[in-house]
């Protein structure tokens, strides 16, 4: 037993060694840049594929080990030009743009590499000089995992002394610590930043080609890493190498142990601690957020950051906007009449995905926080609904059981989320959202585990297309007004002043954290009646509902629409649905057209649509005062 659980822990310390490379340069990005790099898993999956490409052509030692290499210098020219055409331009945009853009990358690259190698799965040759095993307490362990091991600790050492020994790692230092100071005193802020993202897409590059022998390359491997990596950083502290190597350590360990602790019994009852690798990094991040509100060596930012939410409030439209809403409503009640089934199948994803947005714009908003999980109540809503339908409940107690579901985990979890800020706020949310993805995947006498639960349909009255596209569209609608409503409540102004300046709140008696907790709350109901409709309107529902790419729709819609705009998410909702949908018909690299066109949209219109526009009608109007006294005589 005890020679079992030593294996285990030897296997876990190999794998910690390879998530760490691809963390360490996650987070030496994030320390300059202040940047969180979707992209980032990416660059790792691109260094596997260029390991195999170069192992597989050249053969042999020289193959292997210069394909490792060659990973990592071609990974770091990739990130180098990706930096230079595209992050460059966002630096002084809000941080949820710029995870947008990095997504939008993430596409891009994942059709790239699809058109290169193609959609199989390739094995890779293992390490030359490692093939063998080493009895280690009368067990086998493979020799490049005791490799793996030694150049974890290696890199360690050797990042130390980048960042403590030279001039480059004194810079890379004083731009963690504070950015504005670093410029003010004629640092290169521009090449610093180029060179420290050729570092992390170089620390990916090596950290992906150095696990093709021990998995293959394939096309999933982007997201399956990224969320690790995330987690050990966070986790670590935001910019800390020693933070990250322990948390890749400590959570490596968890995922081994529990697959090593297999099926235990405890008072009569059977535990499978090996379903717990699927959330194991998850819980430890809840765990150690909820304790130490910065990781385990992190620290406040020292600095400030222009966030999303310090963009003006749009008004009430009046006038010309006013119209404009008008005429698209009407527009949006009137589309049975001259659209066919499948326009209204769009037309009811787009209002649910509209309402889904906006529940999120609160969250991110006029409550001033961060969100990258809160795909987990629009999944609890329809997961709510599509259970008490298959009790026999009608669709109004269905869909209320839905909306009470994903209330009550708002609740639950918003109790912990504001307790924190910025990143780690958001990524707690994801960690409770993937939990939460978890229960429901591996729960099969409740949830239907993968196969999700079907034959969730809506009533006779509504059975008919339009009857149920005209009943969504006033649904969607009185909620949404209810948003824009709520906004300007004596809650909402409470929730924009926690925003703004806490201290000054506290001061005047506003209590921050119950503000953002009752906000937190609504939106998550609000999230919880958009999932509850969209389990009615597919007939069925799966897992993925609860899934991170969920999660990011809802930020792109958001973000494409425009934050803090009343009708924002409603176009962010139709344009992304429409190129969704249209580019996956019209050619097999629809992912890499939607990453373009999101990229250009971004960089393009960095306030969103919506914002873009309101601020170009902002300028014509003062535009138009001085033509007209120019034009006095």
């Amino acid at each position: 037993m005890l020679s079992a659980f030593l294996i285990q822990t030897l296997n876990g310390l190999a794998s910690a060694s390879s998530l760490f490379l691809v963390a360490a340069g996650l987070s030496l990005i994030f320390g300059v840049t202040r940047i969180v790099n979707f992209a980032h898993g990416s660059f790792y999956m691109l260094g596997v594929y260029v390991a195999y490409s170069v192992a597989t052509h050249v053969g042999g030692a020289l193959g292997f080990w210069g394909g490792v290499l060659a990973a990592g210098l071609a990974v770091a020219v990739v990130a180098l030009v990706a930096e230079v055409l595209i992050l460059r331009r966002i630096y002084d945009a809000p941080e949820l743009l710029q995870l947008i853009a990095t997504f939008a990358l993430v596409l891009v690259i994942k059709d790239a590499a699809l058109a290169i190698w193609g959609a199989e799965d390739l094995l890779g040759p293992r390490a030359p000089g490692f093939r063998g095993a080493v009895e280690i307490f009368g067990r086998a362990v493979p020799s490049y995992d005791l490799l793996l091991i030694v150049l974890g600790g290696l890199v360690l050492l050797a990042l130390t002394a980048l960042l403590r020994r030279t001039r480059f790692g004194l810079l890379l230092r004083a731009a963690t610590e504070d950015r504005e100071m670093t410029d003010a005193l004629g640092v290169n802020q521009r090449l610093l930043f180029t060179a420290v993202f050729a570092l992390g897409g170089f620390l990916a590059g090596l950290g992906g080609a150095l696990q093709l022998p021990r998995e293959p390359a394939s096309l999933g491997m982007d997201l399956a890493i990224i969320a690790d990596v995330f987690v050990v950083v966070v986790v670590g502290g935001l910019g800390s190498l020693p933070g990250a190597y322990l948390a890749a350590v400590l959570i490596s360990l968890v995922k081994a142990w529990c697959i090593g602790a297999g099926e235990v019994t405890l008072l009569g009852v059977e535990f499978e601690f090996s379903k717990l690798t699927l959330v194991a990094e998850f819980i430890v991040m809840a765990v150690v957020l909820v304790w130490r509100p910065h990781g385990l060596f992190g620290a406040p930012p020292a600095h400030a950051r222009q966030h999303v939410v310090s963009m003006p409030l749009v008004r009430v439209p009046s006038g010309a906007g006013l119209a404009l809403c008008a005429v698209l409503a009407m527009v949006t009640l009137a589309l049975p009449w001259f659209a066919g089934d499948y326009a209204l199948v769009l037309g009811v994803d787009m209002l649910l995905f509209a309402l889904f947005a906006a529940s999120l714009g609160l969250v991110i908003g006029p409550g001033g926080m961060g969100s990258f999980g809160h795909a987990a109540y629009f999944g609890l809503g329809a997961y709510g609904a599509a259970l008490a339908a298959r009790a026999g409940a009608g669709l109004a107690l269905a869909c209320t059981s839905g909306v009470a579901l994903a209330a009550l985990a708002a609740l639950v979890f918003g109790w912990f989320s504001v307790r924190l800020a910025g990143t780690y706020m958001a990524m707690l949310t994801l960690a409770f959202a993937q939990i939460t993805w978890s229960v429901v995947f591996q729960w099969d006498a409740v949830t239907g585990g993968s196969n999700g639960i079907t034959g969730v349909w809506p009533p006779a009255w509504l059975a008919d297309r339009a009857a149920f596209y005209g009943f969504t569209c006033a649904v969607v609608l009185a909620a949404l007004a209810f948003t824009a409503w709520l906004t300007y409540t004596p809650l909402g102004y409470r929730a924009r002043a926690v925003r703004d300046s806490v201290v000054k709140a506290r001061a005047i008696g506003i209590a921050p954290r119950a503000v953002q907790w009752a906000v937190f709350i609504i939106a998550g109901a609000l999230a919880g009646v958009a999932g509850a409709l969209y389990a009615f309107s597919k007939g069925s529902i799966a897992p993925d509902v609860l899934a991170i790419p969920r999660s990011v729709d809802a930020l792109v819609i958001l973000l494409l629409g425009g934050v803090n705009t009343l009708a924002g998410p409603v176009l962010g909702a139709v344009v992304f649905t429409w190129l969704q949908d249209t580019l996956a018909r019209t050619t097999e690299y629809w992912r890499a057209a939607l990453g373009a066109t999101i990229l250009l949209l971004v960089l393009g219109f960095p306030r969103g649509l919506m914002g873009s526009a309101a601020l170009l009608l902002a300028r014509l109007k003062q535009a138009r005062p001085a033509r007209t006294r120019e034009a006095r005589p």
